[in-house]
């Protein structure tokens, strides 16, 4: 079975000097290429105007158009400069996150390089997310009823409070949170949240990710499963206080990947976070992710 990839040159956010590893979209992508995991990948749109009002008011778009064309002031909230390519980048991303999901209801997983952005609110934006795209691409699902349900198995290092509180009040959407409880952002209510100690190590993160995903599953029956695969549980990270290592983390794919294969479930794996010292880590668990999920795409022997 193919396992559609999605990516684009324009994810590249212009953040010189930021926290966030600007480069890491491109060096994924290229590091897929050389090992020869993905020979093409899928070219996707920005997401549309429409697409994006089912999610954010259209107060909030208007105010990032005129931050970006320099005709607003900019919010702090953001935490990240926004210009009009900054502003691009993030429609793109969520353009391929909306195409990945697509192109998983026919091929039953698809990747997006890019993606992710959990902590974006209908009217605001915080924590380096402009647009949240996960929900984009689940109203996209939802309304032109693609599938029935979708569930949320966010596992950046920080709870997706954004996700949580748009996707509140929805029976047709489950958020499941598995975080450091003690680091940014301010709690909401996700249907499951796993709040996690400080310095979490292998073991312990994935029997808690075990016990998650099987509560999950007596609670709600996923049509279709966004997976956010943060880099930022590692060991190394600066943004992050947990202390998982690189088989852990692709102990913990392969995890994701083979529950959402038992449910039935189409999957799209996202990148998230990931603010290691090393670019190079950030890279190596993106790339371990996407091997995990292209394995998981071949018929068993």
């Amino acid at each position: 079975m193919n396992t559609p990839v999605v990516y684009s040159d324009g994810y590249a956010l212009a953040w010189p000097g930021h926290v966030f590893p600007v480069g890491k979209y491109r060096a994924v992508a290229g590091a897929l290429k050389e090992r020869a995991l993905v020979t093409e990948f899928v070219e996707p749109s920005p997401a549309t105007r429409e697409q994006v009002l089912s999610v954010h008011r259209p107060e909030y778009l208007s105010k990032l158009e005129a931050i970006a064309d320099g005709r607003a002031r900019w919010d702090p909230r953001f935490e990240c400069p926004v210009d009009r390519a900054v502003l691009d980048a993030f429609l793109l991303q969520a353009g391929g996150t909306i195409l990945a999901a697509r192109l998983a209801v026919t091929a039953g997983r698809a990747a997006n390089l890019g993606g992710g952005f959990h902590h974006a609110f209908a009217d605001h934006g915080e924590g380096f997310c402009l647009l949240n795209d996960v929900m984009i691409a689940t109203r996209v699902l939802l309304d032109e009823d693609l599938v029935p349900t979708v569930a949320v198995v966010d596992l950046d290092v920080h709870q997706g409070n954004g996700t949580a509180v748009l996707a509140a009040g929805d029976e047709r959407i489950f958020t499941l949170s598995l975080h450091q409880e003690n680091n940014y952002p301010p709690k909401e209510d996700s249907s499951l949240d796993v709040g996690l100690r400080d310095f979490c190590d292998d073991g312990e993160y994935l029997s808690a990710l075990s016990w998650a995903l099987g509560e999950t599953a007596k609670r709600f029956r996923p049509g279709f499963v966004f997976y956010l695969a943060g880099a930022d549980a590692y060991a190394e990270d600066r943004l992050g206080g947990l202390a998982l290592g690189f088989d852990g983390l692709r102990e913990r794919d392969r995890t994701v990947f083979g529950w959402a294969a038992e449910q039935g479930a189409p999957v799209v794996a996202l990148l998230a976070g990931g603010y290691a010292e090393q670019e190079a880590d950030v890279t190596r668990i993106h790339v371990n992710m996407i091997e995990e999920l292209l394995a998981a795409g071949r018929p068993s022997e």
